[in-house]
């Protein structure tokens, strides 16, 4: 863990924007027992920790992908970040919506884009990745150069480390979840013997064992 990664998680521990709550797991759209759940809009709504994360997507852009010429965010939830760390670095931005307008110009993704721009993507998490390679693949589909991905969190699931693989899209994320987990034990927010259960479920979330104590 550097200490960007360790900074970021602390803040996002502190607002609770990770929430951690092992013994009693939160329900997931899909009916998956999770014990974390994470909500990166509250970043937003906290001066000390945005400054935190919008500084540090922008020296992910700077360090990981320096021939960026445009950031595009994702939608909603990269919206903001996307437009915050471009104008930190001085970049045009646009985004991708879920779904192309059902009015006007029938746009899905707003913002000037020229075909051949090196465009970077903003997303706020990556889980199993699919929300975020439907946005690479809308914009490689409108002729951009899609460099890759910086994000504020993962939860480095396999499925998506393989998803985006498999998509040839390469992510760096300001903090992960071994962090978060980490700092949390550290600070006493879990107990040092949940780590190893919190890892188990991100190895597998569909394996439940984890629950009640299980290791």
């Amino acid at each position: 863990m550097n200490e960007r990664q360790r900074r970021i998680a602390e803040d996002l521990l502190s607002i609770r924007a990770v929430f951690l709550r092992p013994e009693e797991p939160f329900i997931w759209a899909s009916g998956i027992k999770s014990p974390v759940y994470c909500d990166n809009r509250l970043t937003l709504s906290d001066p000390r920790v945005r400054d935190d994360v919008e500084n540090g997507l922008a020296a992910l852009v700077r360090e990981e992908y320096p021939g960026a010429e445009i950031l595009m965010g994702t939608s909603t939830a990269g919206i903001a970040h996307a437009a915050i760390t471009a104008h930190l670095l001085g970049l045009p931005m646009g985004y991708v919506r879920s779904g192309a307008k059902d009015h006007g110009r029938m746009n899905r993704i707003e913002g000037k884009l020229e075909p051949g721009r090196k465009t970077v993507v903003v997303e706020d998490l990556i889980s199993t990745g699919g929300s975020v390679l439907d946005t690479v693949e809308a914009l490689r589909e409108a002729g951009a150069d899609v460099l890759g991905v910086v994000s504020i969190f993962t939860y480095g699931m396999k499925k998506g480390i393989e998803r985006l693989a498999a998509a040839g899209v390469k992510n760096v994320s300001l903090t992960d979840f071994d962090a978060v987990t980490a700092v949390a034990a550290e600070n006493g927010v879990i107990r040092p013997e949940d780590v190893a259960r919190l890892l188990h479920f991100r190895d597998d979330p569909s394996d439940e064992s984890w629950i009640g104590g299980a290791k």
